[in-house]
């Protein structure tokens, strides 16, 4: 298969497949023409390293992934340790963004929105305080519960 053909397989950009080659996550042989030639077996690591990158895993843990499922003495432990890393990153962003949105909120309904010249939100997003990690003053956790 050519680029083209396997890039359409695989459901990835032909750009995305030539990074995956640069950093040797695939070596596809090439034609005595310098054309990339690919097997199955590069379009089968192509749609793994897509269902992956997908889930978000970094490309490094790509290539560990791709290493332990071309080990047939893999141990599912290495798998699953590799994959709940990833969970806690995931939920970490996670709570950050609900933090941001919960901020963002509270910015939004104490807006009047209207002709005044006064915005609460420039009023917040232009503070100079140091960022110590103390939460806005308009923020959720810095309000009394």
């Amino acid at each position: 298969m050519n680029i083209g053909e396997v890039a359409t397989r695989a459901g990835l950009p032909a750009k995305t497949i030539r990074y995956y080659e640069e950093v040797g996550l695939i070596r596809p042989r090439r034609d005595p023409n310098g054309y990339r030639a690919f097997s199955d077996a590069d379009l089968h690591r192509l749609a793994f390293l897509g269902r992956a990158r997908g889930l978000g895993f970094s490309i490094e843990d790509c290539r560990t992934l791709l290493s332990l499922y071309d080990d047939p003495g893999r141990a599912a432990a290495d798998v699953r340790r590799i994959a709940a890393v990833h969970l806690e990153q995931i939920d970490a962003r996670i709570a950050a963004l609900q933090g941001m949105r919960a901020t963002l909120s509270e910015l939004v309904s104490s807006c009047a929105g209207d002709n005044r010249p006064d915005c609460p939100i420039l009023r917040d997003l232009a503070r100079t305080d140091p960022p110590d990690g103390a939460p806005s003053p308009l923020s959720p956790a810095a309000r009394p519960r």
